[in-house]
């Protein structure tokens, strides 16, 4: 979708630099060179509907700024991410920059203790997945009941970017969320799992997988009721994100199998729906999602939602800069540019 002529935030399109163009270089730059550890945050565990632990960390400013009281940013992470992945950490620096407030939330067992950086296992039998909302919706009505006064805009990257987008497409009246933005969404589930089984793809996987597999066993151990449903050894045997998703996500979350899990939860059943103004940012060179998944997600989006495409960019990746040790983050910066100037309206 062509940006809007009276939104400047939307003119410029990026560039990779001449030193980071491929879409890998682009999509694992950010992991080993920026820091996990840019801003002060706040932790709260609130506890959910089903009895099971949740946590937030607010962003937390600096004793001598003067918080803005009436913005407030709701970020999600991305696959087995956290409030301490570095797009999350880059974005709350540049939220905090502008004075307003921030809360990121970590999808079940996926928070991080922050001495040890181990992941804090959740108290139901349970994981996260990317059709899972009620968390979302359950933090985004907390925080509204709690700041009545605050105006809340949110931001998904990757699977917490598919998340957000479904749930705005189940809410469309609603108003909790007034403005949304989303990085590298895997819109289409089935096509993006199946694009990760091909070349380069499978070390993607692959990386994911173990540590999938590791929260999987984790579960069972706590729970064995759970091995009712789910065949460790099936599990600990899948080599693609379709067999992992079959044998564990579809069962231990009440889905009838993996076509079925993909189907309910991709956001581009959902796009169509959306009513608040939503920025959406993808590349065509994107290592989860083949470019031919994204015609179908420009003719899905409602009158509401600004497809923007890039050439290159990877997977939450849009590195620029003019050397590598001078770098910036054109979605991060674009996002959070784009969300305020919603506000402003």
């Amino acid at each position: 979708m062509t940006a809007p002529a009276d939104d400047p935030t939307l003119a410029d399109a990026f560039t990779a630099p001449w030193w980071l163009r491929g879409a890998h270089g682009q999509t694992v730059w950010g992991r080993f060179t920026r820091p996990r550890r840019r801003v002060a945050m706040r932790r709260e565990i609130l506890t959910t509907p089903d009895d099971d632990d949740l946590v937030l960390d607010h962003l937390v400013h600096p004793a001598e700024s003067v918080p803005d009281e009436e913005l407030h940013f709701v970020l999600l992470h991305g696959l087995e991410g956290s409030s301490y992945s570095v797009y999350i950490q880059g974005l709350l620096s540049i939220i905090a920059g502008y004075g307003a407030h921030a809360t990121a939330l970590n999808f079940r067992s996926c928070a991080l203790d922050p001495q040890r950086m181990l992941w804090l296992p959740n108290r139901r039998p349970r994981l996260y997945h990317s059709g899972e909302t009620t968390d979302l919706d359950f933090v985004l009505r907390t925080l509204k009941a709690r700041h009545p006064a605050r105006r809340f805009v949110a931001f998904g990257a990757s699977l917490g970017g598919n998340v957000l987008l479904k749930w705005l497409g189940e809410h469309p009246s609603e108003r909790l969320v007034e403005a949304a933005a989303t990085l590298s969404v895997p819109y289409d589930l089935g096509a993006g799992a199946r694009h990760l089984e091909r070349g380069i793809g499978r070390f993607y996987a692959a990386s994911f997988l173990r540590s999938l597999k590791i929260k999987v066993a984790s579960v069972t151990q706590r729970f064995p009721e759970t091995t009712a449903v789910l065949d460790l050894r099936r599990i600990n045997g899948a080599r693609t994100f379709v067999e992992f998703d079959d044998a564990a996500t579809a069962p231990l979350h009440g889905f009838r199998g993996v076509d079925d899990y993909y189907g309910r939860s991709s956001s581009i059943g959902y796009l169509g729906r959306i009513e608040v103004p939503t920025l959406c940012l993808s590349s065509h060179d994107d290592p989860f999602l083949p470019a031919s998944a994204l015609p179908a997600v420009r003719a899905a989006v409602s009158a509401s939602v600004h497809l923007q495409l890039t050439d290159r960019g990877g997977h939450v990746g849009f590195v620029s800069g003019r050397l590598p040790w001078r770098t910036t983050y054109w979605a991060e910066e674009l996002v959070v540019r784009w969300l305020m100037a919603r506000m402003q309206r």
